[in-house]
């Protein structure tokens, strides 16, 4: 039944083919990302903890978990969703500012073990589940998430239960149930940025939309639009109800202007590093630094005295100090809780000031860097410059083999099949 709602929608998308090759070949970008970050994120504390409690409260083991074992498949989508989400390195999409790939993937991945399906049927598939995060996220609109709502996990766990639904062959009325079991499930508060709640927010994301859609193909039952409807999830969660947010859905893909993380924290910062970069100051000349950014991001990632490594991630200050004298933003290892101590990054840091300024989008950062001898310097950035296809590929796999090696970034790369990518994948974490 056609109600003229999102949920319909969304409904008509996730059982329609992909054919859009320039989509797909974005995804099979962001799922090379993903992946490699997942597998880095192996050791982490968060990601042990969580693999740890999975494997063992065991359970039929259906999907593979990053860092090996395997367990029921919503397990599996919670703890790799969380896992590639540990070091805060893949991918977002600013039209809603949320991390498309971490909540769906894991999800996509998941079924798509359980049910035998092929690697296109799982590209497709989180395509699908991708795209409609996005869109949904774009209809819940900015104050959902200024109001604290972590997008990654509101809007990822409706991508989540789209693309699981499809490759449990779910249709339109179990897809329907599915969004309306994802909707009664669903949360994540930016409240938990800068904590291990942050990634687990992407985790439960992916495992929402796993046991959703499962429900929905055991025969349980749902508001009739528990997304759109009345005390609907979008009503109940200050959603604006953007009734553009579907135009074009299926015609046109926000997904293709997917942002890939080349800097290893917040991506609310990448811009204002990336401006840093074109900049030749030494750090002993610094007097001050100014940083332009729009207003959002002052909520997420300008914590003034980081304690930790993690919180290191989501500081103004101390990235630019970081930038300023050289050190690699791109290397996970320079986020570290001795970081978070160095007496020179805190005091270059105190010289930082980020201003909050709305003319300014997402993407954007202007910085003013004033020399001790007065000098003036000024650089912009803007993320949603365009990238050469080619170029975000080097630079992507670039980037993996930092993060895994030469040998594991070609494996996953090279991969043919879905067994093959999985082998990688469960390869053992070191402890």
């Amino acid at each position: 039944m056609n109600t003229g709602s999102p949920t319909d929608a969304l409904i008509d998308f996730a059982l329609a083919p992909v054919r859009h090759r320039p989509a797909r070949n974005m995804l099979r970008l962001s799922l090379h990302d993903w992946a490699a970050c997942g597998m880095a994120g192996r050791s982490e504390p968060v990601a042990r903890a969580l693999r740890g409690k999975a494997l063992d409260e065991g359970g039929a083991e259906r999907a593979t978990l990053l860092g090996g074992g395997r367990v029921p498949a919503p397990g599996a989508a919670l703890v790799n969703g969380a896992t590639s989400h540990a070091l805060d390195y893949d991918d977002t999409h600013f039209a809603h500012v949320g991390h498309p790939s971490v909540a769906v993937i894991p999800a996509a991945l998941a079924v798509a073990e359980r049910t035998g399906a092929t690697l296109d049927a799982l590209r497709d598939a989180a395509l699908i589940g991708a795209e409609a995060s996005v869109r949904i996220g774009v209809w819940l609109g900015r104050d959902h998430y200024l109001r604290g709502f972590h997008q990654t996990g509101t809007a990822g766990a409706f991508g989540a239960a789209l693309a699981a639904g499809r490759l449990l062959g779910l249709d339109a009325a179990g897809m329907r149930t599915a969004l309306g079991l994802a909707s009664t499930r669903t949360g994540g508060l930016k409240s938990q940025f800068g904590t291990m709640g942050k990634p687990l927010n992407a985790g439960l994301a992916a495992e929402t939309g796993v046991q959703a859609a499962l429900w929905a193909q055991a025969g349980l039952t749902s508001a009739q639009d528990g997304l759109a409807g009345p005390q609907g999830f979008g009503a109940t969660h200050h959603g604006a109800g953007d009734g553009a947010a579907m135009e074009g859905l299926g015609q046109t893909w926000l997904f293709e202007r997917i942002s890939h993380k080349f800097h290893a924290c917040c991506h609310g910062l990448h811009a204002m590093l990336e401006a840093l970069a074109t900049l030749d100051v030494p750090a002993a000349d610094v007097a001050s630094v100014e940083v332009r950014t729009n207003p959002r991001w002052l909520d997420v990632c300008d914590i003034a005295h980081p304690r930790t490594g993690l919180e290191c991630k989501f500081s103004y200050g101390i990235t630019a100090a970081m930038a300023l004298t050289g050190r690699d933003t791109g290397a996970i290892a320079t986020f570290s809780d001795d970081a978070a101590g160095d007496a020179g990054l805190i005091a270059l840091a105190g010289r930082v000031r980020a201003v909050a300024d709305a003319g300014l989008s997402d993407m954007q950062a202007e910085v003013t860097v004033t020399r001790a001898s007065g000098e003036v310097l000024r650089a912009r950035h803007d993320l949603a410059a365009p990238m050469a296809m080619d170029d975000r590929q080097a630079r992507l796999r670039r980037k993996a083999v930092s993060l895994v090696g030469p040998d594991t970034e070609a494996a996953l790369w090279n991969a043919p099949d879905l067994a093959a990518l999985v082998a990688v994948l469960g390869q053992r974490a070191e402890q």
